[in-house]
């Protein structure tokens, strides 16, 4: 009676045999945590001694897609054992093939995105070199692409697909696909455009049209920047092709701009003494350029006279913190010397 349990068929195949097949998946993955242990602890031990750090990174990558292709050959052999239609057999075989060569390509891409970390990182003179950022971040998605791409490719022609055929297909859809995706391209020549002439690396404080922020990632198809409020925003690359590009950060200074509005009522020798005090204000700030600053009796607005106040902030000091202590200054300085601030005023004249 227990026998006869096992012996009743499941699609044409005994209930025992499921079960041992069964068993060798099980087992198979059994043998891939037992290789991704021995690859991941004692190879990364081993290789720990060696001089180059090369085979430390391949070697941590590689633990994940060789297991995997342990569980797939597993699958397989169990498959196998088992009877199916041909139709069905013929399928199982071409989906085997396709995962496998999937696997390798995964392998191959992890292993080619630690061999160009390594260059740069080995080779490169500064480690903190924004601009071989950029290429080592470009230099693994396009070997990436270009690596999918040649493994789906082998892995269809193995399974035992027509990939001409394929190919002339997508190459007929894509002249299409082409002219719909006109804004696509744009983007990608726009980032390759960013990349040959490098206006701005990562982390660099730009402006185009009405965005400013700091850039926080640079691709083929779109920049990200992150403005002063702490938002990101996405900018299509075509946009640095059409539009000006403004680096604040590779600015030598930082130029303020003020207007400090006196009454009409302020005799020319109080002015005098506020230019004066505003220069010495510029000459005493450690972290002001004061030998570009620019002061001067600028114009007779409708309520006031105006003094252009502009200075330059060094590169590399807090804009806001610097700005801060000279407004103060002019106020405190402006106060003790008697010079009063005007106030918009309007004359209303009434009709009879």
């Amino acid at each position: 009676m227990f026998l006869n349990f096992f012996d009743q068929k499941i699609y044409n195949n005994p209930l025992y045999d499921w079960l041992f097949s069964l068993g060798i998946v099980v087992a198979s993955v059994v043998v891939a945590r037992f290789v991704y242990w021995f690859i991941s602890i004692c190879l990364r031990q081993y290789t720990r001694h060696t001089e180059t750090e090369l085979d430390d990174l391949i070697i941590k990558r590689m633990d994940t897609p060789i297991a995997l292709v342990v569980v797939l050959v597993g699958i397989r052999y169990a498959l196998k054992l088992l009877t199916f239609p041909h139709l069905m057999n013929n399928y199982v075989h071409r989906g085997f093939v396709l995962m496998v060569t999937l696997t390798v390509t995964w392998l191959f891409t992890r292993i080619v995105r630690a061999s160009i970390e390594f260059y740069f990182r080995q080779y490169t003179t500064d480690a903190e070199n924004k601009a071989d950022k950029q290429i080592m971040m470009v230099a693994k998605r396009a070997s990436v692409i270009l690596l999918w791409a040649m493994g789906a490719v082998v892995g269809l022609n193995n399974a035992g697909f027509d990939v001409g055929a394929l190919i002339a297909g997508l190459g007929i859809g894509g002249l299409a696909l082409a002219l719909a995706a006109q804004d696509t391209v744009k983007n990608i020549i726009g980032g390759l455009v960013v990349f040959m002439d490098k206006p701005f690396y990562i982390g660099d404080v730009i402006k185009v049209k009405e965005v400013e922020g700091t850039v926080i990632y640079t691709g083929i198809r779109s920049t990200r920047i992150r403005t002063g409020a702490g938002r990101v925003i996405t900018i299509p690359n075509a946009q640095f092709t059409d539009n000006a590009i403004e680096n604040i950060t590779v600015e030598p200074s930082k130029r303020i701009v003020t207007y400090l509005s006196l009454p009409y009522e302020t005799p020319a020798e109080k002015i005098d003494e506020a230019i004066l005090i505003l220069k010495n204000i510029v000459e005493q700030s450690p972290d002001v350029n004061h030998y570009d600053s620019i002061i001067y009796l600028e114009k007779f607005s409708p309520s006031s006279v105006d003094i252009n106040f502009t200075y330059f902030i060094k590169k590399g000091s807090d804009t806001h913190t610097t700005q801060t202590d000279v407004n103060k200054d002019v106020i405190r300085k402006f106060k003790s010397a008697g010079i009063e601030f005007a106030y918009p005023t309007q004359v209303s004249i009434a009709k009879k």
